[in-house]
C-alpha cells in the first residue's frame, strides 16, 4: 500500500495552491459576503483543465484520476469552499452521469464542453417535500419527452448550460420508474428561480428549476428508462467523495488559521499556543483531519480501481463533514471574539462547514447508507 502522492498529484496540488494564493484567496471574503459567483476564477480553472481532471482527454478531460481530482478540490476549498463546490457540482454531479451512462454522441456533445468549462453543469434531483424521490414527470410524446415539475437546491443552476434532470417515466413503478435526462439550458419551458440566500457556500448558486411542458428529444434520455435511481446513486457516490474533499479543505483551513492566530495572540505574557488547552484542541484537529483525509483518499482510490465504493464514499463524507463542523467551531473558539466577526476567515469556514453535513445526504442519512453496506 503506497501512501505517497504521485509526481502528477504533487504538481496539481502545488499548482492549485499557487493559483489560490494569486486569485482565490484575495476575493474569497467578497465572494462570500456578496454571494458572488466567481466567474473569472472558474474560467481560469477551466483554462488549466481543472474542471475535467478525472475524465479522458478524448472527452475534453485531463486524463487523470479521481484521487488527483479530490486533491485539487481539497486545496481549492481550503482557500474558498464556494469555489471548490462549484467545481465539485459540475465535475462530480453533472459530468459523472454523462460519462458513466451517456452514449458516445452524448459525451461528445455535452461532456466535452463541461470538462473544458465552456459550459457548467447542474444536477436537478431534489424536490420540495420529496427529497431525491422524483415527483417530476417525463411523458413520452412521439419523438420527444415532455417534462413537468419543480426541482430545488440545484447547485450551479443560475450559471448552468446543461442540467441533468430526474423525472418519472412510469408512475406505476414508484421510485423504480425514474429516469435521467440531459436538458440544455434555454429551452422553452425551463426556468431558473432566484438564488437561495444560504448561510454558507454563498458564492455557489443554488436555485429552484421549474419545468413546464419542457420538450426534449428522446435522444436526450440518459441510459435507459427506469435507470434514474441507479444513475443518481452513482453520481451521489462520486459526489460524496468530492464533498469529503471539500470538507477536508475547510477543516484544514480552520487548522491553518488556528495555528497562525495562536502563535500571534499573546495572553499573560506568552502566545496562547503555549497553553495546554489550545495545544490539545490543535492536536485533536490535526489528528481527525488526517483520519478524514485517509478515508477520503481511500474512497477515491476505490473509485479509480472500479471497486464498490458506496460505503467508503459515505464514510469519507460523514467523517470529513463532521470534522469540518466540529473543528471550524474550535477555530472560532481559539480566535475568541475575533472569530465571530464578518470578514474573518474562520467565521466563513464555520458557516461553510455546515453545508457539507447536509448536501449529498445529511449525516443521519449517510449513516443509513453505511449501515446498508456493512456486512452482517
Amino acid at each position: 500500500m503506497d501512501f505517497e502522492m504521485t509526481e502528477e498529484q504533487e504538481l496539481v496540488k502545488a499548482n492549485i495552491k499557487e493559483f489560490c494564493e494569486k486569485y482565490v484567496e484575495p476575493i474569497a471574503d467578497q465572494v462570500d459576503q456578496e454571494a458572488r459567483f466567481p466567474a473569472e476564477n472558474i474560467k481560469r480553472l477551466a483554462e488549466q483543465d481543472m474542471l475535467g481532471i478525472p475524465y479522458p482527454e478524448e472527452y475534453g478531460g485531463a486524463g487523470s484520476d479521481y484521487l488527483t481530482y479530490i486533491i485539487a478540490i481539497e486545496e481549492l476549498s481550503r482557500a474558498c469552499a464556494a469555489t471548490g463546490f462549484i467545481v465539485e457540482a459540475n465535475t462530480s454531479l453533472a459530468c459523472n452521469p454523462i460519462y458513466k451512462y451517456g452514449s458516445d454522441a452524448q459525451k461528445k456533445k455535452y461532456l466535452v464542453p463541461l470538462c473544458k468549462g465552456d459550459i457548467l453543469g447542474a444536477f436537478a434531483l431534489n424536490e420540495r417535500g420529496t427529497g431525491d424521490d422524483a415527483a417530476a414527470t417525463a411523458v413520452s410524446d412521439g419523438n420527444e419527452y415532455v417534462l413537468n415539475g419543480v426541482k430545488t437546491f440545484v447547485w450551479n443552476a443560475a450559471n448552468a448550460g446543461v442540467f441533468i434532470v430526474f423525472a418519472k417515466t412510469d408512475k406505476s413503478r414508484g421510485t423504480g420508474g425514474g429516469s435521467a435526462f440531459i436538458v440544455p439550458a434555454g429551452l422553452p419551458g425551463i426556468e431558473v428561480g432566484k438564488d437561495v440566500n444560504k448561510m454558507g457556500l454563498r458564492g455557489a448558486p443554488s436555485s429552484e428549476v421549474l419545468l413546464k411542458d419542457c420538450r426534449i428529444p428522446k435522444e436526450n434520455l440518459l441510459g435507459q428508462e427506469g435507470q434514474g435511481p441507479a444513475i443518481a446513486g452513482t453520481a451521489l457516490d462520486a459526489s460524496r467523495i468530492g464533498i469529503a474533499a471539500l470538507a477536508l479543505g475547510i477543516a484544514q483551513g480552520a487548522l491553518d488559521e488556528s495555528i497562525s492566530y495562536s502563535k500571534e495572540r499573546v495572553q499573560f505574557g506568552q502566545p496562547i499556543c503555549n497553553f495546554q488547552a489550545i495545544q490539545w484542541m490543535l492536536a485533536n484537529m490535526a489528528t481527525e483531519i488526517e483520519v478524514s483525509r485517509c478515508l477520503a483518499y481511500y474512497a477515491a482510490w476505490c473509485y479509480d480501481q472500479d471497486m464498490p465504493h458506496s460505503k467508503e464514499a459515505a464514510m469519507a463524507k460523514l467523517m470529513a463533514s463532521e470534522t469540518a463542523v466540529r473543528y471550524s467551531d474550535s477555530a472560532v473558539q481559539i480566535h475568541g471574539g475575533m472569530g465571530t466577526i464578518k470578514g474573518q476567515k474562520v467565521e466563513r469556514l464555520y458557516r461553510d462547514a455546515k453545508i457539507t453535513q447536509i448536501h449529498g445526504g445529511t449525516s443521519i442519512f449517510t449513516k443509513m447508507v453505511i449501515a446498508d453496506n456493512v456486512p452482517g
